[in-house]
């Protein structure tokens, strides 16, 4: 299968999800706030997670702050 395929056959999800502000590669980082979740609930500050999960994911702490925000952040009105 194609790329172009791929991509004709979901127009109309990926448009609706980018419409909702929600980026493609996000997707990538669903386990990361799930575990960030969980390692929450068991109380940990939020300094560690970050720290925990920057290394189990190899991305820069910075990057995951900012996931932890974008994924608490609302969807856009127009698109739900």
């Amino acid at each position: 299968m194609k790329v172009i395929e791929i991509l004709n056959f979901n127009r109309e999800l990926l448009k609706k999800l980018q419409d909702a502000g929600i980026r493609l590669e996000d997707c990538r980082y669903v386990d990361l706030y799930s575990d960030y979740i969980k390692l929450l609930e068991q109380g940990e500050k939020v300094s560690y997670i970050v720290a925990i999960l920057s290394d189990r994911y190899s991305v820069s702490e910075r990057k995951v702050y900012d996931l932890i925000k974008r994924f608490q952040s609302d969807c856009k009105m127009l698109a739900v």
